[in-house]
């Protein structure tokens, strides 16, 4: 498991993190998910690795509550949830056993979702979104831009949060067309009430643009990389000290 942090650009605070599976393989060394998912969903393993992800993401997240590294008001936790996962009859069910497993208030959870998982069947959708809401767990509607049906959902879906796919950001400072979907995006997010992240931020330039359109919100390698959970605890701990340094 890999974690990579969430920043609010007008204060550098780590406001979340997304958790990432990453594949050590033998021969082709570290492998990220879009290199093997299509595998797992194949299979049908998808269920059981997703289930170890948000189990593991919510005992992490537990952990560093405990610590002190993060705040109960002030951080959440995403993890992305594959369309057979949210499928489970159960899935709400383990969602709770493992916040309470590892005591992480469901206010800390955001589940990261895609067009995928709407498209199948918008009312259980909706109901299964609300049933969570209610225990406190948000939703963030992952990739938004990409799918063609992403306006249509969204108006009737109870999502807290959209996330820029990384393929308009990566354009964004040469590309208008990319520019002026990514300003919309904004607007609209900043018209339903809705938080917004960018993904994929990498250049000074491409976070100067964002924050000119109101996107102050983001996560990429500009920031930091994705990292094993010992070394995003060290981040959390430099990022603490420098805090504290500040106020003295």
């Amino acid at each position: 498991m890999h974690f990579q942090a969430q920043i609010d650009c007008r204060d550098q605070y780590i406001t979340g993190a997304e958790a990432l599976l990453r594949w050590e393989h033998p021969e082709y060394g570290l492998l990220s998910p879009d290199q093997f998912v299509q595998i797992l969903e194949e299979s049908g393993m998808i269920l059981e690795v997703g289930s170890h992800i948000l189990d593991e993401a919510c005992k992490t997240g537990g952990l560093l509550l405990k610590q002190g590294l993060i705040s109960k008001n002030k951080f959440l936790m995403g993890v992305n949830i594959s369309p057979r996962q949210f499928r489970q009859n159960d899935f709400i069910e383990r969602v709770q056993h493992s916040l309470k497993q590892h005591q992480l208030p469901a206010s800390m959870l955001k589940l990261e979702i895609t067009e995928g998982i709407v498209i199948q069947n918008l009312d259980d959708t909706i109901l299964k979104m609300l049933s969570l809401k209610e225990l406190g767990v948000s939703f963030a509607m992952d990739d938004f831009g990409t799918g063609y049906s992403s306006l249509t959902y969204l108006k009737r879906l109870p999502v807290d949060t959209l996330k820029i796919d990384q393929s308009f950001v990566q354009d964004a400072t040469s590309d208008p067309n990319d520019a002026e979907i990514i300003r919309a995006i904004v607007a609209m997010a900043q018209s339903l009430n809705l938080n917004v992240i960018a993904e994929g931020v990498e250049t000074p330039e491409q976070l100067a643009f964002l924050e000119r359109v109101g996107c102050y919100n983001y996560q990429g390698y500009l920031f930091s990389e994705p990292l094993p959970g010992p070394q995003f605890e060290n981040l959390l701990l430099k990022r603490q000290f420098q805090e504290t340094a500040s106020l003295e």
